[in-house]
């Protein structure tokens, strides 16, 4: 009798199925993948018009606009209590249309607070069409649909899974790795045509200064004329397109949702931790928010661009947001200042800084150090570009996970993580959005933001770069005399060198090692 294969024989005929039938997973998926991916069934839609004096908003901005023909009014929203306010206030002006397009709508205390402001405004008669990308709306197909089941509510979903859950929805994602890679990283808050917020924010707690532990250093731009029908014209190419698809199609309602959710917003705005909250909050929430105390800086050279919504099947990359940030680079004579929470230049960046800095241009970059980043992957693929860029003459500066001052974060010294994304070029040229400096923002997924040649924007765009590269929040990095790369505390006194990543257990530098190994870079 011939004998049983050994243990050994049998592990590895299981593993070579397992392997197999995965390749065969993600082989269907490239075969299959337009029937794979969910269809796009709901009606088109465009944005409102804007009419004179018709809504509180039109009102409030009928002046201005009428004192700046043909200009866009721009203000930054640097402070997280600040940005929450003008979303909360442009909403409760609002009296014909929202559009909000976002990444990431986190299931928390500021996010039922917004959501109770937007189902307010649905209630007086305001339209509402909010579009989220599907990755991170895992888990909320509840809330997402009890907002849809409102008569002036609509929910679409950026290319969603069909299976909302369990391992159906894990092994859907196996099957469309490829597909399911291209996410909407788009953020827009755009109320009655008149307002967009444009920038780098989600709506979360982190985001606004609402948690103790965590605080996002990021950054939006208000803004009011030509550049907000910008935003609500890309807003509408996004919605309309065969990657958007009703909530409705994908999961099936309940009755009882509406009002739960309801309740539950309600709630959240009475909880004990959110009164310290709305206390700070209240101080900013006033009638003439945006025609009045939010200054608006006025200019016919400000505009705003995004992706197309189908990027990953569009081979002409001149509309690409990459190309365009490549050519305002491309044209820096003396001065390139660049803020991004994840910074991977890769080869072709990096010598493209180079060949800035030998040209007689300074070059500054103020990323995430370790310790702030919250993906060392991210890290993984930066760390390998430190080296040559400093050898090269360009000044690296990495946010330290805490602040050394008592301004660095609304609740004292807290975690912090860089997540603004803006440039500066010559003092004059700028963008602020959320375009990421690495290869995921450029190639695959959609992204958005705000371009402007304007000389009081680019100066209030480079104080703010200088507040982050300061002593108090960044580490500069430098080369010692043996060309090692170091960290220098420059709020230490005396200022304190570091030979590793400051604030890091050897435990998570060893982790974004070994991660630094894997051929990753090209999903950054």
């Amino acid at each position: 009798m011939e004998p049983s294969p050994s243990r050994g024989r049998r592990l590895l005929r299981l593993c070579t199925r397992i392997l197999a039938a995965l390749l065969l997973l993600v082989a269907s998926g490239l075969l299959l993948g337009d029937w794979l991916t969910p269809r796009a069934v709901g009606e088109p839609s465009t944005a409102l018009p804007p009419r004179a004096a018709q809504t509180p908003l039109d009102r409030a901005l009928e002046a201005q606009l009428a004192a700046h023909p043909g200009q866009s009014g721009a203000a930054y929203l640097v402070d997280g209590l600040e940005a929450f306010a003008a979303r909360s206030v442009v909403t409760r002006q609002a009296g014909r249309s929202l559009d909000l397009q976002y990444y990431m709508w986190h299931d928390d205390m500021v996010g039922h607070l917004l959501v109770n402001d937007v189902y307010a405004a649905a209630q007086r008669g305001v339209r509402v069409r909010l579009l989220l990308d599907d990755m991170n709306a895992k888990g909320m197909d509840a809330q997402l649909l009890a907002l849809d089941a409102h008569p002036r509510i609509e929910v679409r979903l950026y290319n969603p899974f069909r299976n909302r859950e369990g391992l159906w929805r894990l092994l859907e994602m196996v099957q469309r790795v490829f597909s399911i890679n291209h996410r909407m990283h788009n953020k827009a808050w755009i109320a009655d045509g008149r307002v967009a917020i444009v920038g780098g924010r989600n709506i979360g707690a982190e985001y606004f200064d609402a948690r103790p532990d965590v605080n996002f250093r990021d950054l939006d731009l208000l803004l009011a004329g030509p550049a907000a029908g910008e935003a609500s014209a890309i807003f509408d190419a996004f919605w309309n397109s065969r990657a958007a698809v009703p909530i409705a199609a994908l999961a099936p309602p309940s009755a009882r949702q509406l009002d739960q959710l309801v309740s539950r917003a309600e709630l959240d705005a009475r909880r004990a931790e959110a009164l310290p909250y709305l206390q700070r909050l209240r101080e900013r929430l006033t009638d003439t928010y945006v025609g009045g105390r939010l200054a608006l800086h006025w200019s016919d050279r400000i505009q705003v661009h995004s992706d197309p919504p189908l990027k990953h099947r569009d081979n002409d990359r001149g509309d690409w947001l990459v190309t365009r940030l490549g050519a305002e680079l491309g044209q820096a004579r003396h001065k390139t200042l660049l803020i991004s929470p994840y910074f991977v230049p890769g080869d072709t960046g990096t010598s493209e800084l180079l060949q800035q800095v030998a040209d007689g241009v300074h070059v500054g970059i103020i990323t995430n150090s370790l310790a702030a980043n919250d993906v060392a992957a991210v890290h993984s693929g930066y760390m390998h570009y430190r080296l040559p860029l400093l050898r090269g003459g360009v000044q690296l500066h990495e946010l330290k996970a805490r602040g050394s001052s008592g301004r660095s974060s609304a609740f004292g010294s807290s975690g912090a993580s860089l997540h603004t994304k803006a440039i500066v070029v010559d003092d004059r040229r700028g963008f602020v959005g959320s375009f990421n400096l690495d290869p995921r923002s450029a190639y695959l997924n959609t992204e958005m933001g705000v371009l402007f040649d304007d000389p009081v924007l680019a100066a209030q765009l480079r104080e703010e770069y200088l507040r982050l590269s300061g002593p108090d929040l960044s580490y500069y990095l430098y080369l010692d005399s043996d060309g090692k790369l170091r960290w220098l505390d420059r709020a230490r006194r005396p200022p304190a060198g570091y030979v590793v990543e400051p604030d890091t257990t050897w435990l998570q530098r060893a982790t974004t090692r070994v991660i630094s190994w894997l051929p990753l870079e090209s999903q950054l």
